[in-house]
C-alpha cells in the first residue's frame, strides 16, 4: 500500500466522528464493572453516537445541496461552518446531560471537546488547526487510566499527525497547535475527572 493511502486510512481511523465513541466505550469499559462506570459509558457513548450522526447527517446534506464540495469541509467556509455546529452540539449536549443529571465526567469531556473546537474557532484567522490531531490527543486522555489503550491511542495519534502532514491537509504548524491544544484538553480532563472520582 502507497504512503498517501495508508495516510487515508489514518486519517479515517482517526476522524473525530469516529474516534471519540470508541474512545468512551473504550475508557467507559475499562474503566471497572461498576453502576458508575456503567453510567459513564452509556451516556459517553450515547452522546457521541449522536454526535457523530448529527455532524453526518449535516455534512451530507451540505454536500448534497451543493452547498459544500466534500464532507472533508475543507474550505474556510465550510469548516466555519462545521465547527459552529460541532461548538453547539458539544457544549449543548453537555449541559443537557448534566441537567438531567448524568456523570459529571461525561459533560466535562464533551465540554473539552467543545473548547478544543471553540479555541481552533479563536486561532483560524492564524491558520487551520488540526483538529484530528486534537481530538486523537484528547482522546489518549479519555483512555489514560488504561496504558495498553492509551498506548495504543497514542500511537494511532502520531499516526494521524503524519497522516495529515502526508495529505497536505495541514502544516507543521497547524498540527503542532492541534497536538498542544489536545494536549491541554487532555491535562484538564485528567485533572479534572481525578477531583470528580472518575
Amino acid at each position: 500500500m502507497s504512503h498517501t493511502a495508508w495516510a487515508r486510512a489514518l486519517s479515517i481511523a482517526g476522524h473525530p466522528a469516529l474516534l471519540m465513541p470508541l474512545a468512551v466505550a473504550g475508557g467507559g469499559s475499562a474503566a471497572g464493572g461498576g453502576p458508575g462506570a456503567r453510567d459513564t459509558l452509556a451516556a459517553g457513548l450515547g452522546a457521541a453516537v449522536f454526535i457523530a450522526l448529527c455532524v453526518g447527517a449535516y455534512t451530507a446534506w451540505r454536500v448534497k445541496a451543493g452547498r459544500w464540495a466534500h464532507v472533508d469541509a475543507s474550505q474556510p467556509r465550510e469548516r466555519l461552518e462545521l465547527n459552529l455546529l460541532l461548538v453547539a452540539l458539544l457544549f449543548g449536549m453537555a449541559a443537557l446531560l448534566a441537567a438531567l443529571g448524568q456523570p459529571a465526567v461525561t459533560s466535562l469531556g464533551l465540554a473539552l471537546g467543545g473548547a478544543l473546537v471553540a479555541a481552533a474557532l479563536a486561532l483560524r484567522r492564524w491558520g487551520k488547526v488540526s483538529l484530528h490531531v486534537g481530538f486523537a490527543v484528547l482522546a489518549v486522555a479519555l483512555l489514560w487510566p488504561q496504558p495498553l489503550w492509551a498506548l495504543a491511542a497514542a500511537l494511532l495519534a502520531a499516526g494521524v499527525a503524519w497522516s495529515r502532514l502526508e495529505l497536505q491537509r495541514h502544516t507543521r504548524a497547524e498540527v503542532a497547535a492541534g497536538l498542544a491544544l489536545g494536549a491541554l484538553a487532555g491535562a484538564c480532563f485528567v485533572g479534572m475527572a481525578g477531583r470528580l472520582g472518575a
